[in-house]
């Protein structure tokens, strides 16, 4: 096939089946019916001289010359969007759109104070949604565009699909009462295991870092309660001699907005979380995207690495 007659809607089509792994799937993410796909990868396959992809158990598997594609087609179609859509304004003084994040409560405490002050400044006329969803709900929201940035811990999302930005990182912290009898500001391993704990498991990824730590370290601790949410700890720690371990901007936080609780140091070296901000790769180009998540980085990106809340 003549370049000057190749149809650019089959790069489009090649990226989503390697991305996807079916025909199916591709389809459903490009919008389009099945029989359309299925006809555009017999259309690719005389064009460019190979099978691209096989069926197998696992779905639709690239072959090398398809791999090798799929890196020129990316490029290409980013090119073609970005000449297309650098005349199209987006003007967040007049938007009213409603700006949708998938954040874990933790990240609703530390990201929304700020986000919510300077949107209200830029962009007067715009909505804030926050939302917490398990990751598989976060990534077909970020695919579909009913979420537009996903910010937090979240390991669950695939590189090839998603575009990320690392923001910070943040380390762990013990939580107790203001005046708790153990005045110390580090704990140590033998107090960590006599005090009662509790354990948040939420929608929230982070902690899952720490759990694991600890499992592989052979560490138990007496467990007094389990919870979901991490609204409640500060009351609770007000009211006991009980512990609790948690991400350092959750803790400054409650400390400085005097909670009746205090940060000590964990007597474990537990590995860091970085925290990005993730964007789908159909929305890389827009310019909604680009301007949102640059106010993202801008309020919140830290060299330093710990943010301050």
């Amino acid at each position: 096939m003549p370049v000057r007659q190749f149809d650019l809607n089959l790069l489009r089509v090649l990226v989503a089946i390697h991305d996807e792994g079916s025909v199916s799937a591709a389809a459903l993410a490009l919008g389009i019916s099945q029989p359309a796909v299925s006809s555009a990868l017999a259309r690719l396959r005389p064009a460019i001289g190979d099978a691209l992809f096989v069926k197998t158990s696992r779905g639709m598997d690239p072959t090398p010359r398809a791999r090798s594609l799929v890196v020129a087609a990316r490029d290409i179609l980013g090119r073609v969007g970005s000449a297309i859509l650098e005349n199209s304004a987006f003007d967040p003084l007049t938007c009213q759109e409603t700006f949708t994040f998938a954040m874990s409560d933790i990240g609703e405490m530390v990201f929304l104070p700020n986000l919510v002050e300077y949107l209200q400044k830029h962009a007067p006329h715009a909505a804030v949604r926050s939302t917490t969803l398990p990751p598989e709900q976060v990534a077909q929201g970020l695919e579909n565009g009913t979420i537009d940035l996903a910010i937090g811990y979240f390991p669950d999302l695939k590189r090839s699909s998603f575009y990320q930005q690392r923001l910070f990182t943040h380390h762990f912290t013990c939580l107790l009462r203001s005046g708790h009898p153990i005045r110390s500001r580090q704990i140590s391993l033998k107090q960590f295991l006599q005090l009662g704990h509790i354990v948040v498991k939420a929608e929230g990824r982070s902690q899952e870092i720490f759990e694991r730590h600890l499992e592989k370290m052979r560490i138990k601790r007496r467990i007094v309660l389990h919870t979901p949410h991490f609204m409640s700890i500060p009351i609770i720690i007000a009211r006991s001699d009980l512990i609790t371990t948690v991400p350092h901007a959750l803790g400054l936080y409650l400390q400085r907005s005097r909670a009746g609780v205090k940060m000590a140091r964990p007597p474990l070296d537990i590995p860091p979380v970085i925290v990005k901000q993730h964007w789908h790769r159909k929305f890389h180009q827009h310019p909604k995207t680009r301007w949102l998540s640059g106010v993202v980085s801008e309020l919140f990106n830290d060299e330093r690495d710990e943010w301050r809340v």
